[in-house]
């Protein structure tokens, strides 16, 4: 049996979050890269790999068999968490979405996370949506990563069922919203990766908000609100 390639940053640091012997579900699978990669090095009992695309769903069955993991990893077709019974995974991973699509499956899925003991989720764009969902459902942030893969910035997130409010439980208002905002743990950390991602997007910020002070409408108004709190959030997530 061949070595798999090695993960990409991004699926390495979410792998990084997955506990030795679990049985997780890869929700949107692709390629099932991370569900392989995790059997050939032992670190997982059994796998579903799932994705509602009939094209990745092909190349996921295609990968598993190549490395003749049919009996660790179970590939099936299915939107979002519909792919799993209640009880039958303890880690649920999902990888390479935006974070408000990431939101309404583990909101659509609630009945499936009964027994699930950990979340891994990997949003391309709009993480704090997936920390709020957290915090008013049960899921207690545990720990966060980012990773600069060829530019893009990348946070993953892993939660397990507690108190959501913790992280941010000794946290003033403002502090609060900084943190659902940029990561408690991220903040805490704030290394160089962190500060390139939040430098470039409080300049983009502030470009768009340059375009939006040109229209007069009550909607252009409220956007411009929203962006200068998120600017003045930002402003002090990166300070020294």
């Amino acid at each position: 049996m061949r070595e798999p390639q090695s993960l990409s940053k991004r699926l390495a640091a979410v792998a990084s979050f997955i506990p030795i012997g679990a049985r997780i579900a890869d929700i949107g699978t692709d390629h099932a890269y991370l569900p392989v990669y995790l059997a050939l090095q032992g670190k997982i009992s059994t796998a579903i790999a799932g994705d509602v695309n009939e094209g990745p769903l092909a190349l996921a069955k295609a990968h598993v068999q190549q490395y003749q993991l049919e009996s660790v990893i179970d590939v099936r077709k299915g939107d979002g968490l519909e792919v799993i019974a209640p009880g039958e995974v303890d880690v649920i991973v999902i990888a390479g979405m935006g974070g408000s699509l990431m939101q309404e499956i583990l909101s659509r899925g609630q009945d499936k996370l009964e027994g699930v003991r950990r979340l891994v989720v990997q949003p391309n764009v709009s993480a704090h949506v997936l920390r709020m969902w957290m915090m008013e459902h049960g899921w207690e942030l545990k720990g966060e990563k980012i990773v600069d893969e060829n530019g893009k910035y990348y946070e993953i997130l892993m939660a397990e069922p507690g108190d959501g409010e913790t992280p941010y439980a000794e946290l003033s208002s403002q502090e609060k919203a900084r943190a659902i905002l940029m990561g408690p743990f991220l903040l805490a950390e704030k290394n160089e990766v962190f500060k390139r991602k939040w430098q470039q997007e409080y300049e983009l910020r502030k470009r768009i908000l340059s375009s939006l002070k040109k229209s007069e409408s009550e909607a252009s108004q409220a956007k411009r609100e929203h962006i200068e709190q998120e600017l003045r959030l930002i402003e002090g997530g990166i300070a020294p």
